[in-house]
């Protein structure tokens, strides 16, 4: 297996380094960017040299227009991150979808596409239909157990920014809650949120230049969010075996067995 590792060149303002394998137009700095943990399914399917089968769920939220989807464009740059790899992206999306409502759904996506991996976005829908933030938490938290129950491998993707909610203390709760969600549950975390507000305030145009209209992602907001999911995925499997690390901080996994949820929750944006 060979992945590309973490290469810094420049440096954003305050210091932080910005990571050079993402096009100039994404670099963000890794804590701004992604909370990493192991992927051991991913990790099984490249020692066994078969495809990695990832099913993608969550509307991606694309403005008309868009050269590519956000589908191809994340196995692009996935099999660019992992040479010699084949990767089978099955997206299962469903726009305006909400975490409490499509818990069959998953069930029946994950026994029809049998998946290493899962990678979902979520809580964007959530938080603009004002879901509680404890049922879209204990949603969440479900579908993700019972997930990784499966050994299944699962990333999530948190809400998409926008300068008019940012001071939305609702909506900031529903992004503290995937953020939650993921440290307690030890999966990955893509922070597009703080991704897209710091590439919002590093230039001039704000997040303009990465959402088209009615809060969908333009051709460069898909881009840039499907190389910010593969680095992701790229560094959480450089990560060993017995260990747990969320930016630049290692900490102990959590101790004793997996338990199973009765079922999960269903997937969002």
């Amino acid at each position: 297996m060979v992945v590309s590792p973490p290469r810094s060149t420049a440096t954003a303002e305050g210091g932080e380094a910005l990571d050079a394998t993402l096009s100039p137009e994404c670099r963000v700095p890794g804590s701004r960017l992604y909370t990493l943990n192991r992927l051991a399914a991913v990790k099984a399917a490249l020692k066994e040299k078969r495809p990695v089968r990832v099913l993608a769920i969550g509307a991606p939220a694309a403005s008309a227009g868009a050269s590519t989807s956000y589908p191809v464009k994340l196995e692009s740059a996935l099999e660019r991150s992992i040479p010699n790899v084949d990767v089978e992206i099955e997206s299962r999306g469903l726009s305006g979808e909400v975490a409490s409502g499509a818990a069959e759904r998953l069930r029946t996506m994950v026994a029809e596409s049998e998946p290493d991996l899962v990678i979902w976005q979520v809580g964007t829908h959530d938080a603009l239909a004002r879901v509680d933030v404890g049922d879209f938490a204990n949603a969440l938290r479900e579908a993700v157990q019972w997930v990784k129950s499966h050994e299944i491998d699962i990333v999530l993707v948190d809400p998409l920014y926008t300068a008019s909610l940012a001071e939305d203390a609702y909506y900031t709760s529903i992004v503290k809650a995937v953020k939650d969600v993921a440290a307690s549950e030890g999966v990955p975390l893509v922070q597009r949120y703080e991704a897209m507000r710091y590439l919002a305030g590093s230039g001039d145009k704000g997040e303009g230049h990465l959402l088209g209209k009615q809060f969908r992602l333009n051709d460069l907001g898909l881009r840039c969010m499907a190389e910010h999911v593969t680095r992701a995925i790229s560094l959480s499997l450089l990560q060993p075996d017995l260990a747990t690390v969320t930016g630049t901080a290692v900490t102990p996994p959590k101790d004793g067995p997996r338990a199973a949820a009765p079922g999960p929750a269903g997937s969002g944006q």
